[in-house]
């Protein structure tokens, strides 16, 4: 069982920045994808990144493309999403998740494992 753990959240004024992180344990990582998906409440998670941890492939949603990078350590086991020129539709509970590479990245059930999660919010 994989555990993750997200840090990070904060409270930051439009324009500003965050750097999350997920450490993860439990298992070797060479052949993994780790993920950062937000959710407000009463709506679905939705994807924002994913890197795929054998080779540093990364995909985005389109509205985080060119503002958050992910990336990950791969001597501290952790995954970072770093946020800038943040705005207040980014405003959200953000969660780490683990699982194995697929073409459906931006999928909650390609996912079997999650962080608790932690909230980033962006004022206006």
């Amino acid at each position: 069982q994989v555990q993750l753990v997200e840090s990070g959240g904060g409270l930051v004024q439009a324009g500003g920045s965050l750097r999350l992180s997920c450490a993860a344990s439990g298992r070797t990582f060479s052949n993994y994808a780790m993920g950062w998906f937000r959710q407000l409440p009463g709506v679905e998670r939705q994807f924002v990144a994913v890197i795929n941890w054998s080779d540093g492939s990364t995909y985005y949603a389109d509205s985080v493309k060119g503002r958050f990078t992910i990336s990950r350590d791969n001597a501290k086991n952790t995954v970072y999403l770093q946020m800038n020129s943040l705005k207040p539709d980014d405003t959200a509970v953000y969660y780490c998740a683990g699982g194995p590479p697929s073409s459906y990245y931006d999928t909650l059930e390609e996912y079997d494992s999650w962080g608790q999660g932690t909230q980033v919010t962006v004022s206006s």
